[in-house]
């Protein structure tokens, strides 16, 4: 992944805006840039697009939308932001809070209105952190299903997306003004496309086992969950081009991916009243923490492995989600008419097991407090029979990276920007602070969607300036 120099070169084709990757960050980009009347080439590394998109729950987290009104939801861009900055500690920028927080709801909105995105406002449950009912998603609750929307989107407004490409090079004048790209087909073949502006949507570098090992170094030999093009080319990019970056070291971790079958299972188990144990019959962390540092804890296990535990109405919550039915019919849900039997199919000791549940019964009527903070008189108490699914705590993906304005161009390390470079989603730095503990259930897509918004309007507006003048 290199940045040449762009004397001299030749190319195929030329776009006003060329973006790199086809995730939710750069198809929200192109959508806007197609709106503003301007040419767009979207340059996607797989057969289709996917992304860390499509292995997400599909959650974009917004507020002041029509569907919160409809359903009586008062949010504001102060209350969601109060809640990303509390999560994070304040260790993050409150200015790209505020600004992604008010970019949320308009974004939201125009997707179902103008583009017809089928998303819904996910009710029943609250998300770790968030104070407000502001998940909207699929009705299948699946990545899969909204970056099928996304490229459905893309495709009626006539926008151009190179599948099979992998983007291996920028061409860059002296001043740094990105002139070009360079990219390769899957028989070697290599193809240049001319640009007057360029979007990196191409996300970070979780699929980079030397990066994660030099930026995340406790997640290093934890499993990866994230799409394995995630490989850091626009911190290379951005290096070369005296980018300035931070957060590096933030992420997003998961404590609950079914194993061995890899299957994400949702944390509105762990919201509405279930627990996680290790392979001794313990609890070992708090659940309503977030699920982000809960991948961490997981790993930290014996066997790096944990029991997610819940009961039969919990279980009807879970099938609200596709990927949950999806653990069902592969055989990752044991049952347990008690816990004897729980002990027996989990495979673990008796005692500990009857310990641990006569504690969450005691603290469910208010005897005493819980040593990991949780309130268990929130929720409803479990009841027999009982169901447990074995996970494993994973790395999803990175939340550092390029740091950019409010118009999301990337900026330099000496604090200007660069002429026609902009960067969303985990390409750019992120609201999650300095590591997985600050990350706020859907902060991803959250920048995915109003970052690459705020980097098409930018990109197209540039580019009719210039055709104007």
């Amino acid at each position: 992944m290199t940045v040449r120099s762009a004397d001299g070169i030749s190319c195929d084709a030329h776009a006003p805006i060329a973006i790199v990757g086809a995730g939710a960050c750069g198809l929200v980009a192109a959508l806007t840039a197609a709106d503003a009347g301007v040419e767009v080439i979207v340059l996607e590394r797989d057969p289709l697009p996917s992304g860390s998109t499509a292995l997400s729950s599909g959650m974009i987290p917004a507020c002041g939308t029509e569907l919160q009104n409809q359903a009586g939801i008062a949010d504001s861009a102060e209350i969601m932001a109060q809640d990303i900055l509390a999560k994070a500690r304040s260790r993050t920028d409150p200015d790209l809070v505020d600004l992604v927080c008010r970019e949320s709801g308009p974004a939201v909105d125009w997707l179902v209105k103008c583009h017809g995105l089928p998303l819904t406002l996910v009710e029943g449950f609250l998300y770790p952190g968030h104070n407000r009912l502001r998940m909207h998603a699929p009705v299948s609750r699946t990545g899969a299903d909204l970056i099928g929307g996304l490229t459905r989107a893309a495709e009626t407004s006539g926008i151009t997306i190179l599948t099979d490409a992998c983007v291996t090079g920028l061409y860059a004048e002296a001043d740094g003004r990105i002139n070009g790209l360079v990219y390769e087909r899957p028989d070697r073949s290599e193809g240049r496309i001319g640009c007057d502006q360029l979007i990196l949507a191409c996300n970070g570098f979780g699929g980079n086992p030397d990066l994660v090992r030099l930026h995340i170094p406790d997640m290093a030999d934890a499993g990866y969950f994230g799409h394995v093009g995630n490989q850091g080319d626009a911190l290379t990019w951005g290096g070369t081009l005296g980018a300035q970056t931070a957060d590096l070291g933030s992420f997003q971790g998961h404590g609950s991916v079914a194993h061995p079958h890899g299957i994400l299972i949702t944390w509105a188990l762990m919201m509405d009243g279930g627990i996680q144990i290790n392979t001794h019959g313990e609890r070992f962390s708090s659940e309503h923490d977030g699920y982000s540092e809960q991948g961490r804890r997981v790993a930290a296990q014996p066997d790096g492995l944990a029991w997610v535990v819940f009961d039969d109405r919990l279980a009807e919550l879970g099938r609200g989600f596709e990927d949950f039915r999806l653990a069902e019919r592969a055989g990752a849900v044991r049952h347990a008419s008690d816990v004897s039997e729980l002990a027996r199919v989990c495979d673990v000791p008796i005692q500990k097991l009857a310990e641990t549940f006569r504690s969450i019964e005691r603290l469910a009527n208010g005897e005493g407090q819980d040593r990991f903070g949780r309130d268990f008189t929130s929720t409803r108490p479990m009841v027999p029979p009982y169901h447990a699914i074995r996970v494993a705590g994973y790395l999803f993906h990175t939340q550092g990276g390029l740091v950019v304005d409010n118009n999301a161009r990337v900026m330099r390390e000496d604090g200007t920007r660069l002429p026609n470079l902009y960067a969303g989603g985990g390409a750019a730095r992120g609201v999650s602070g300095p590591s997985d503990w600050g990350y706020l259930s859907g902060n991803g897509l959250l920048t995915a969607v109003t970052l690459g918004r705020i980097a098409g309007r930018s990109a197209a507006r540039r580019v009719n300036q210039v055709t104007q003048d």
